[in-house]
Order: C-alpha cells, then structure tokens, then sequence
C-alpha cells in the first residue's frame, strides 16, 4: 500500500466511519496500514474537529440533533458560508472606529472578524484563537487584540476561571455574540457549559448585545442556556428566517436586521 498523507489517511476514516456508523482502531491500522497509536492520533484530531466521537476502542458519529453535541470548528465552518458571510457584513456596519468589540468564538463571528480588520483604532477582545489570528494576519492601524486564556474546547473557545478572571475586569462598547441556537423559550444557547458562562459574563460587560446568527439556528436549542432574548439589543440573521419567527423576535430584541 502507497503510503498515505495524514490528511487522506484522516479522510477516509472519516469515510469510513459515517458509512458504518462506527469504526474500531485495530481494523482501521489493518486497512490502512498504520499502526493502532497512528489511528488513535488521527481519531484525536478528527474528535477535535468535531467529526466524530471517540469511544473506548475506536470512534463513532455523533447523534445528529442531540442537545449536548458541540460541533467541531472546522465543520461549521463548511456549514451555510454565504448567510454567514452576509450576516457578517450587516454586523461589521454597526462598529466605527474607536470603538472596544467583545468577539466570542464561533464561525458567524469568524467572519465577521474578517469584516473588522478594516475599521480602524478598534480593540478586540475575543476569547478564539483563530479570530485573534485574523487581527494579528492583517491588522488595521491603531488597532489592538486581547485574547483571553482558558482551556480550548471543541468549537475553538478558550473558557473556564482564566477567561472569567479577565473579563470581570474588561468592559465594551459592543459585545458581537455567535451563538449554538436561539429560541423563544429557551433563549440564547450552547451545548458546553464552561461556554455558557464566558458568553453570559460578554453580554454582561457590553453596553450593546449583537447576535450573529443565520436562520438555521432558529428553534435549535444547545443543552445550556445562558441568556434570555429579551437582553439582546440586535439580531442579525439572514432572510431565511420565517415571518412567523420575525414577529415574534420583534416582541423580544430591539433591533432584528434580516439580510440577503
């Protein structure tokens, strides 16, 4: 057998696992020809993309719809790219220069990191690696970052008593929320409660709230809440949102922008 780069190794276990549901680590080494501790490094890193799930002995997909499930970064990523990016740049609007951004992690929010890398004298505060990248790849002039510490969690937010430490100290002009889910009931969500936390203290320590979010995320509700609607000032979503779901946001949130 041709030896195979890491990354077509890692996709076709990916293959593999969602056309059997699961997969076991000594038969995956014997298909392809590696050895058991190279199959366990590469279920690690598709586990910490969020494409599977690792079990003892080998990995499995996650069950599709499940309140607990957090998905990986880089598969949201792939996920509704085009409402995200218009989302992005309704939401990049809304800032001048000046001003100080709480930017939490998240794909919506990702994009709109690219949107902000043209507004000058902006400080940014961000609890992503990769959003804090962004700013540090092509800086705007007076421009400065302050990335919070933690530990990294599945969808590539750094959380925990380091990040509550900074941010009971740190205030913004705009807090720009990406969120797992929003709902009626339930509120603002997401599937891991360390998350739930920053997210709450952000929203907090904002003098405005702004939720990114395209409209698949209406009605999807993550197993930890941590904000009612009714604190949010904006919404930015796409067109896809109902009518039905409009009227009833336009009772709860300030401002609710639906872009093409």
């Amino acid at each position: 057998m041709i030896d195979l780069l890491p990354a077509e190794r890692r996709a076709r276990i990916l293959e593999q696992t969602r056309a059997q549901g699961s997969v076991r680590v000594a038969d995956l080494a014997q298909v392809l020809g590696v050895s058991e501790m190279t199959v366990r490094r590469d279920l690690d890193q598709l586990a910490s993309d969020g494409e599977l799930h690792k079990v003892h002995g080998g990995a499995r997909l996650a069950a599709p719809g499940s309140a607990s499930e957090e998905p990986g970064f880089l598969r949201k990523s792939r996920l509704h790219q085009g409402q995200k990016s218009a989302v992005a740049k309704a939401a990049a609007a809304l800032v001048e220069p000046g001003m100080s951004v709480f930017v939490n992690s998240g794909t919506t929010t990702f994009a709109l990191a690219r949107e902000l890398r043209a507004v000058e004298d902006l400080t940014v505060v961000t609890n992503s690696p990769r959003i804090a990248q962004v700013f540090e790849d092509r800086p705007a002039p007076g421009g400065q970052v302050v990335m919070l510490g933690g530990v990294r969690t599945p969808s590539d937010a750094l959380v925990g008593p380091l990040a509550v430490r900074c941010l009971e100290t740190l205030h913004a002009d705009v807090c720009f929320m990406g969120v797992h889910g929003f709902d009626i009931e339930a509120g603002l969500s997401t599937p891991n409660m360390l998350e739930a936390q920053v997210n709450r203290m952000f929203l907090e320590h904002a003098n405005r709230g702004v939720v990114v979010a395209d409209a698949t995320k209406w009605g999807t509700v993550g197993l930890y809440g941590f904000a009612p609607l009714e604190v949010v000032d904006d919404l930015v979503t796409d067109t896809g949102l109902p009518e039905s779901a409009l009227n009833e946001l336009e009772e709860r949130i300030t401002r609710v922008h639906r872009v093409a």
